[in-house]
């Protein structure tokens, strides 16, 4: 399985914005710590302020903000969240597939087994996991 671009922003955005403690970031902040696109940021950041993980304030000395302590943010949730499409072959949609071996295969149940695994050892961990090397990804992001 391939993450999205947008999942791995979307992680990548709640990492900078745990390591910030209690100061707000930008966008621009993000985009040049990570050397990516700011359209691409604006969507994730929309995205992540109405699911609730990230808080907005606007004005000049606005920014962005977890929403909620790192130990309370879920990395499961989080790429459930992002992935809305974990269709991994066109037998996963019975209604739109034309797979002619569909009827009699064995492979749906077994990458359902392997999705529902990956999903599984994601919900063991939080954003506070991916933070535990602070300071090193802190040096690393200019933070």
């Amino acid at each position: 399985m391939r993450l999205t671009t947008f999942t791995d922003y979307s992680l990548r955005v709640l990492i900078y914005l745990g390591l910030q403690e209690n100061r707000l970031a930008t966008i621009a902040d993000i985009a040049t710590a990570y050397d990516i696109s700011k359209n691409h940021l604006m969507k994730v950041v929309h995205f992540l302020g109405q699911q609730g993980y990230i808080e907005t304030q606007r004005g000049k000395s606005g920014g962005l903000r977890l929403a909620h302590r790192p130990e309370d943010i879920n990395l499961g949730k989080l790429v459930r969240d992002t992935e809305a499409n974990t269709i991994l072959l066109e037998c996963f949609e019975p209604e739109t597939s034309e797979c002619r071996i569909e009827p009699v295969c064995a492979l749906r149940g077994i990458l359902n087994r392997a999705l529902r695994a990956f999903f599984e050892v994601l919900d063991e961990y939080t954003l506070a996991d991916a933070l535990r090397n602070r300071v090193q990804l802190a040096q690393i992001l200019g933070g």
